[in-house]
């Protein structure tokens, strides 16, 4: 009985001391856990918390819808619009990608070309991008497909704004076109530090304006924070932050006067260049022949870039801005000018016209053969006399002329508010010893001054050039920065910046000097070179015909283009301004290889006098003012936003600006799989040889 008791004393000590080991255990297991949750709920709480919003929340880009581009009227030149598109994220298509196009094709049509485009940019994709399927949804595709997206895992149905050029060809140059991101693109904006404002955003200025304003046009990106389920469907916006739209621009190009111009190009190459000279506004900025725009737009595709790149005739070369010529007679008022203002001729001062001037043992003849006698200044300009301005060359000497005229932007960056434009070749001394490698190359013989004194030879100039020279010789010396943007519009505000406020410099004529080469213009227009097209016209214009030699054909007669190989024939020049007493156009221009000045040129020009002095043009005439629409649809924004409005109606589950939240959130994605715009080529005109 007594070894009963004892064992049962024992094992009742066993029990309690399992009992006090278990609960110990479990104090130790508890406490292991409340210091834990000790760590997670109070130490790494910041960091675990947004770890968990991160999974939980998703954080989308809203692009800014960019700013339009008007002309000086309102006419709009770059607009948007909204479009629907199909993207798919491939980590997320279940069933196999060919199985799914082909159940998707049912619903909505997917032709061969977006087919084969989308299989090519999906080799050349992640796993977790967006890649383009169908663009250009109509409504009742996007409807049907946002009611049966969810059978369709990984494809999304995505608004976005679409940049359209309703002018077309017309202007193209000038206003430029947008085109998808590139990867020099990507890093010019990530050394800028502007990667970030470009998220959601496919596009990008790569031309015109649209480029050289891109920070103004392209706005302020916005963004939503979307609690997202853990399939990645949008449950409810829990932030956002409205997009900056774009600043409107209003340029100074008037299309009407642009269209003008641009129709007397038709079948021939050429540019032209209309300014107002005491604002500086570019009235009419034309290369022709011209391109579509809206070709880049998505993409070009190689067809259209091959037939563009491979034209003889270059189209996509800016040739006001980029092309540099031999401006022929054009350049003689400058040189006159530069003849009285040196001290070098007097105006009243004869010198026999032969017909030619003879210079070391060498002849340089006027064109057509012509010898007009006896000649001074005026006569000269009137009649366009070579042999006066040969024996000017010399007397100037290269340096001394490259100095004066350098004064009109002969040679220099006009400053123009567009990328891409040459400095052509104003020579001088120096010059040639930096363009030529030989030491015989490098001298400067004297007869060379002969030939650069009628805009020959070296001399080498772009038409915006020529024009900001006529502009500041008709505002009497007073430079004006020559522009196409006159206003910067605000588009929640409606306030508008003028671009263009002052005079850039004046430089110091004497007005005596002056007058002399203006009244020399002035009948070149009554009863010189120009007088045939000028005949009628209700206003008195001032100017002087060019004929440049693009190639030597000394010997062959006849000298008439007629007979001649077209690209062998010579350029055909026109500088003028009207009217004559207060300026309010100055124009220049070339016609390549169409011969006289006074014959293919000057009638351009006076079609542009015409319509722009027209008393029912000028009768509501103003300087670039904001477009009374603009002014309408900045107030109409502004009273969205106090709504706080920015959205657009879109058919289905389409969550914030348009953009439906999955995984992985919004990425930038091209939007066509054609050529790169960013690739154009630099092709120079080809009709810039002089002799």
């Amino acid at each position: 009985m007594f070894e009963f008791k004892k064992t049962s004393h024992r094992q009742k000590q066993k029990v309690l001391i399992r009992v006090w080991v278990a609960g110990i255990f479990a104090l130790i297991c508890f406490g292991v856990l409340v210091g834990r949750l000790w760590v997670l709920q109070v130490s790494r709480y910041e960091g675990l918390s947004a770890r968990a919003d991160q999974n939980r929340i998703a954080v989308v880009p809203i692009p800014p819808r960019r700013g339009e581009i008007v002309d000086r009227n309102g006419v709009v030149l770059a607009k948007n619009y909204r479009d629907y598109t199909l993207e798919v994220v491939p980590a997320y298509v279940q069933g196999g990608m060919a199985a799914m196009l082909d159940r998707l094709s049912t619903i909505v049509y997917i032709s061969p070309r977006d087919r084969r485009r989308f299989m090519r940019s999906l080799n050349e994709t992640g796993r977790y991008a967006h890649v383009l399927l169908r663009n250009n949804l109509n409504g009742v595709e996007a409807s049907w497909f946002a009611a049966h997206s969810y059978q369709y895992p990984g494809v999304e149905l995505r608004a976005r704004w679409v940049r359209e050029y309703p002018q077309g060809e017309s202007a193209a140059h000038v206003v430029g076109f947008v085109g998808r991101i590139s990867e020099s693109d990507l890093e010019a904006l990530d050394r800028e530090g502007e990667a970030g404002n470009y998220r959601g955003t496919d596009i990008i200025g790569k031309r015109g304006i649209e480029k050289s304003y891109e920070s103004v046009l392209h706005g302020r990106t916005g963004l939503e924070e979307v609690e997202v389920t853990a399939s990645g469907r949008p449950v409810r916006v829990l932030h956002r932050v409205d997009p900056v739209p774009g600043a409107n621009l209003v340029l100074s190009i008037d299309i009407g006067l642009q269209k003008i111009a641009e129709k007397q190009f038709e079948g021939r190459r050429g540019a032209l260049v209309a300014i107002d000279p005491k604002t500086g506004d570019v009235l009419a900025f034309v290369s022709e022949p011209s391109f579509d725009p809206n070709l880049f737009v998505d993409g070009i595709d190689v067809e259209n870039w091959n037939k563009l790149n491979n034209d003889p005739d270059h189209p996509l070369v800016d040739r006001a801005l980029a092309g540099t010529y031999p401006i022929g007679s054009t350049y003689k008022p400058f040189v006159a000018l530069a003849a009285l203002q040196l001290g070098k001729r007097s105006a009243t001062e004869r010198i026999p016209d032969p017909g030619y001037f003879e210079f070391g043992g060498e002849r340089f003849h006027n064109a057509g053969g012509a010898a007009y006698g006896m000649t001074d200044m005026h006569k000269a300009i009137v009649v366009s006399s070579d042999t006066y301005f040969f024996s000017l060359g010399p007397v100037i000497g290269v340096n001394a002329l490259h100095d004066f005229t350098k004064q009109f932007s002969f040679g220099q960056l006009t400053g123009i508010d567009l990328d891409g434009e040459k400095r052509g070749v104003l020579p001088s001394t120096e010059w040639k010893r930096h363009a030529f490698k030989t030491p015989s190359q490098q001298r400067w013989y004297a007869g060379e001054s002969v030939s650069i004194a009628v805009g020959q030879g070296y001399d080498a100039f772009t038409i915006m050039q020529l024009a900001q020279a006529t502009a500041i010789l008709a505002n009497n010396g007073v430079a004006m920065k020559p522009h196409l943007v006159g206003l910067i519009e605000n588009p929640e505000t409606g306030a508008a910046k003028r671009t263009v406020t002052r005079p850039s410099y004046t430089i110091p004529l004497d007005p005596k000097n002056l007058a002399v080469v203006q009244d020399a213009m002035r009948d070149v227009i009554r009863v010189g070179t120009a007088r045939q097209p000028f005949i009628g016209a209700p206003y008195q214009a001032a100017g002087k015909t060019g004929t440049a030699q693009v190639y030597s054909l000394r010997g062959v007669r006849p000298r008439r283009g007629e007979h001649i190989p077209e690209n062998l024939r010579d350029h055909a020049l026109f500088i003028a301004y009207a009217p004559f007493e207060d300026p309010r156009i100055a124009v220049a221009l070339i016609v390549e290889h169409a011969g006289w000045g006074a014959s293919a040129a000057a009638p351009i020009a006076r079609k542009l006098f015409d319509y722009w002095l027209s008393p029912k043009r000028t009768e509501n005439e103003n300087q670039v003012s904001v477009p009374p629409r603009l002014a309408a649809q900045a107030l109409a924004f502004k009273a969205e936003r106090a709504r706080g409005s920015d959205k657009v109606a879109t058919p289905g589950p389409v969550v914030g600006d348009g953009e439906l939240i999955f995984p992985g959130g919004a990425e930038d994605t091209d939007i066509e799989h054609g050529v790169d715009s960013s690739e154009l080529l630099s092709a120079e005109s080809g009709a810039g040889a002089s002799r």
